[in-house]
């Protein structure tokens, strides 16, 4: 069968030649692939940052520290989740991303690791807007902490509006006052904390698993075209169909 269009543009081959195509960028993703566990060896060699702060975060059962929050495990994980103390709802975008954590808590407990959700609203409003969502994860407060700042992802009154870089260690200016990431944690044996990694921006795409989907498809995520990225999107109850 001789080479074709299809309506959409896109070049119809025999199998033979889809074979051959699909082959050559096999090994391009394989090479990806020793790429990023490259990386990702890398990134577990970075060095530490110890953590002395006494961390206060509200929980649905108790105040819990930040050693605590460990739950037993030597490894945490905590994605900062834009939720606001004036807000009336959780980030949309956020929203998109936890999407993706219900049940991925005891997968991760069973390789060491906890994992949590923190925002800076009050716990009222964060169980209020979890239980919206239908969400299983944990989620707590660090209204009565510092936390949030300490960690880059919220920043002052004082500081939003100005064109100074205030976000992805400094590379970016976020504007607002809340902004997500991701910080991982380490607790060794004589309880010493430390900071092991951090990530921000597009780095929290690798915990996306809906984008990654999106990615294997022929319009992959189609945003060149809108407004701004994932104008699109809409939290999972308030889509039309």
């Amino acid at each position: 069968m001789p080479a074709s269009t299809s309506k959409a543009g896109h070049a119809v081959v025999p199998r033979e030649a889809w074979l051959e195509a699909r082959k050559t960028h096999l090994d391009h993703e394989k090479e990806f692939t020793r790429q990023r566990d490259e990386l990702s060896r890398e990134r577990r060699e970075l060095p530490w940052l110890e953590i002395n702060q006494d961390d206060v975060f509200e929980g649905p059962d108790s105040a819990q520290s930040l050693a605590e929050l460990f739950d037993g495990r030597s490894q945490l994980i905590v994605y900062h989740f834009m939720l606001g103390p004036d807000w009336e709802e959780g980030c949309v975008s956020c929203s998109f991303w936890a999407d993706n954590y219900n049940g991925v808590d005891i997968h991760l407990a069973h390789r060491d690791a906890t994992f949590v959700v923190i925002s800076r609203a009050s716990l009222e409003k964060i169980e209020s807007y979890k239980r919206r969502m239908d969400w299983s994860f944990a989620w707590l407060s660090s209204s009565e902490s510092t936390f949030n700042v300490d960690m880059g992802v919220s920043h002052s009154p004082d500081d939003v509006g100005e064109d100074e870089l205030n976000y992805n260690f400094g590379t970016q200016r976020f504007g607002g006052d809340e902004a997500p990431g991701v910080s991982v944690f380490h607790r060794d044996d004589d309880g010493r904390i430390f900071l092991t990694y951090q990530t921000f921006a597009r780095g929290l795409d690798m915990v996306n698993g809906a984008y990654h989907f999106l990615d294997l498809t022929p319009h992959g995520r189609d945003e060149d075209e809108l407004p701004w990225t994932m104008a699109w999107l809409s939290r999972h109850d308030a889509y039309s169909d």
